[in-house]
């Protein structure tokens, strides 16, 4: 037992000692704002092309990535619980034995819960029941029909796997391990500490600088979509309440901000961020985070008294229990694309003589995640129309494009979800692990992943669920669902209150939005400062300025390249996010390692003790 070699702790990250970059490692500033300055001009210069070959990339990152992507955020999950429920690993302290926690139980959730989700919370919180509830699974395998009472448990089962146990554990796999080396072992809180255990003094080079990166790269992407979202939604909850034109484009299907709106947006916001994440952690961080939390309790009472309280609760206790009946499947059932010569094969022989042009139209329809069998059947090429039994042959052509199915929604939808959070986890999870010194290792997993998603169960339940009652009363009358995304959450609040407290509520919502985002912005711009000083929590307010304004040029030159849209952000993001997802795979052995050795250790240092009594 004596034997057991101390753990590597000397991680030496070199950085300039004077100039602009004084304090800081100059590998990780320059090859991180040459990528992302390279990325601006790129969309600024070509936004079509850059659009266009970022989606087409995208789309064959997935084809390839998909199951990985589901498979190890299952993995990830499971992991978290094994370590948790373990006596030896759930009871160790992030810190000196005694330690006390640095920040109260309310203010450590209310940053937790503001920089983690509040934006996708404010936008997707009847966005996503909503959409899930006409396009799932299930429904896309043709069990159940979309916007039903039927369709309810299933829109909820995937609801909950998108903001439950899963999403919260990619959080914390990265904010436990960042947060482990640097209060056990006294290691800089950056992203190449996490993953000392394998690489040992291989971390202190060209490796480490990678790894470095790729957080930064990533957060930069994550926080990038996050804030595209929330701008959105921002710009909506604006014209709702002053009605000015050029915030919003009204000649389309569904009204849409404009390009200006977009952008007078984006500046205020990240100039407000750029302010708090000069003031730090302590002060403009926790001050928002807080206000954040009173403000988001304040609407959901809204709705508890003026919405669907008894609906949503009721919703709320059966979709908890389907999600946890499902939750092995949901981790690890994944789906591949589905060939054309497959699909060929599994056709009748009817439907195989075709000509080749309209099998190739069937294999289209048949495989869209986003279409229907009514839809399909209107699709028909005049050739399948022309055959006996035309209608029952639709059925089963449309049957046999299944896998196709399920794997565009699930790559559409749960992949970007899965890609979305782990971009995000660099950020997060060094977030909370800079907010968590001092907390065991089981409080750490448990308030991180359970309490959270416990809370965005009820956030869905009670806000998603009302919009989904008005709808099934007929009361909306389709007026939700018509919605965009952003504008859902006002629409809904349309329905339930009026006059002058509508009013009233509405500017609340466009408040809980703007410090949401200034909240995600400003804690975004503070971890890829620390990443880039090597782990220095305390470094200098120049650098924070920069990487603001590097932060607002990104999402301000990939909403424009995508024509306003979030296509080429959300695209460059689950490109983006791959490579760290790998670091993150490493990231879990590592931990293992590392707590397995240090329990080895413990077990001979009192070994040593008892022979030296």
């Amino acid at each position: 037992m004596s034997s057991i070699k101390p753990p590597f702790t000397d991680l030496d990250i070199k950085k300039a000692d004077k100039g602009f970059y004084d304090g800081y490692s100059l590998p990780i500033a320059l090859i991180s704002k040459i990528s992302m300055a390279a990325l601006v001009i790129w969309a600024l210069v070509w936004p079509a092309n850059a659009n266009s070959v970022l989606g087409s990339f995208n789309w064959a990152l997935l084809e390839g990535f998909n199951s990985f992507y589901v498979v190890i955020v299952g993995f990830f999950a499971f992991f978290l619980l094994v370590i948790a429920l373990l006596p030896k690993t759930g009871s160790r302290i992030m810190g000196t034995p005694g330690e006390k926690p640095e920040f109260s139980n309310f203010s450590w959730f209310s940053m937790m819960f503001g920089a983690g989700l509040g934006v996708g919370l404010m936008v997707f919180s009847t966005a996503e029941p909503l959409g899930l509830w006409g396009s799932n699974p299930v429904i896309v395998a043709g069990e159940v029909a979309p916007n039903t009472v039927e369709s309810l448990e299933s829109g909820y089962r995937y609801t909950f796997l998108h903001y439950g146990f899963h999403a919260w554990a990619i959080y914390v796999v990265t904010g436990l391990s960042l947060a482990y080396y640097a209060y056990t072992r006294d290691m800089p809180l950056t992203i190449r500490s996490a993953l000392t255990p394998l690489l040992g003094k291989h971390v202190n080079g060209v490796i480490g600088h990678i790894i470095d990166v790729l957080g930064v790269v990533a957060t930069i992407l994550g926080v990038s979509v996050t804030i595209g979202f929330g701008i959105n939604q921002f710009v909506e909850g604006v014209y709702a309440i002053t009605g000015m034109g050029w915030l919003m484009d009204v000649t389309g299907d569904a009204p849409s901000p404009t390009k200006v709106g977009l952008m007078a947006a984006l500046i205020m916001i990240m100039g407000m961020s750029i302010v708090s994440a000069v003031s730090g952690v302590g002060r403009g961080v926790k001050y928002l985070s807080n206000l954040n939390l009173v403000l988001s309790l304040v609407l959901v009472a809204i709705f508890i008294i003026f919405g669907s309280f008894a609906f949503s609760m009721t919703t709320y206790g059966s979709a908890m229990l389907d999600y946890i009946l499902n939750f092995i499947s949901l981790s690890f059932v994944a789906h591949g694309p589905l060939s054309a010569d497959t699909f060929a094969t599994m056709l009748p022989e009817a439907v195989k003589a075709l000509p080749a042009e309209d099998v190739a139209s069937l294999y289209s329809g048949a495989t869209n995640a986003w279409g229907s069998l009514d839809g399909f059947k209107s699709g028909l090429p005049a050739s399948f129309a022309a055959l006996e039994n035309a209608d029952a042959l639709a059925a089963t052509v449309y049957e046999a494009g299944t896998e196709g199915r399920l794997f565009g929604w699930q790559s559409g939808w749960t992949s970007f979800y899965w890609a979305w959070w782990i971009a995000f986890s660099p950020f997060v999870g060094l977030f909370l692990a800079r907010i968590s010194k001092g907390r065991s290792v089981r409080e750490f997993i448990l308030g991180c992943v359970i309490a959270p998603a416990l809370v965005c169960f009820a956030w869905m339940t009670i806000l998603g669920g009302t919009a989904i009652d008005l709808e099934l009363a007929g009361i909306a009358e389709g007026s939700i669902i018509g919605a965009s995304n952003g504008a859902k959450l006002f629409v809904t609040l349309g329905h339930m209150i009026d006059g002058g407290f509508l009013q009233l509520i509405t500017v609340m919502c466009v408040v809980l939005i703007m410090t949401f985002l200034v909240t995600s912005a400003d804690s975004g711009i503070l971890v890829m400062n620390t990443i880039m000083s090597g782990g220095d929590q305390l470094a200098g307010n120049k650098h924070r300025i920069v990487w603001g304004v590097i932060l607002t040029t990104v999402i301000g030159a990939l909403l424009l390249a995508g024509g306003g849209g979030l296509d080429a952000l959300k695209n460059a993001m689950i490109i983006g996010a791959l490579p760290f997802t790998m670091v993150m795979g490493l990231m879990c052995i590592s931990l293992a390692k590392a707590l397995y050795r240090d329990g080895l250790r413990e077990k001979a240092g009192e070994v040593s003790e008892v022979a030296a009594d």
